[in-house]
């Protein structure tokens, strides 16, 4: 992030909340990213309700799901900018929200019922 700390929310996820109604809830320090599915395509995102002690309530993966037990890593969020740069005006969205973005500019956000 060379050298200064992202600040939570930036106008962009401001902006992003706003356009889908939706309330802003800055991201934990942690996301869970399907490491070995990055460079596929569509790139979806799910924010859960923050389990009890736990650090992680952003799961993003690209391409196929997989319910394989080791599917999703955690990674610190400072690192994301560098590992998969189109989801981080989504990280404010709040708990419940799911996003869809691709390379070519589609993008669907919504609320989980």
């Amino acid at each position: 992030m060379s050298g200064q700390e992202q600040r939570y929310p930036s106008a962009v996820q401001s902006a992003i909340c706003e356009k889908y109604g939706m309330s802003v809830l800055p991201p934990e320090e942690m996301v869970a990213i399907a490491i070995g599915s990055l460079g596929n395509i569509p790139i979806y995102g799910t924010r859960i309700r923050l389990p009890d002690g736990g650090n992680v309530s952003w799961f993003i993966h690209c391409g196929t799901h997989s319910t394989a037990i080791d599917f999703y890593q955690p990674v610190c969020i400072e690192h994301l900018p560098e590992i998969l740069p189109l989801v981080m005006k989504y990280l404010c969205l709040p708990t419940g929200a799911k996003f869809i973005i691709d390379t070519q500019g589609y993008e669907d956000v919504w609320m989980a019922e």
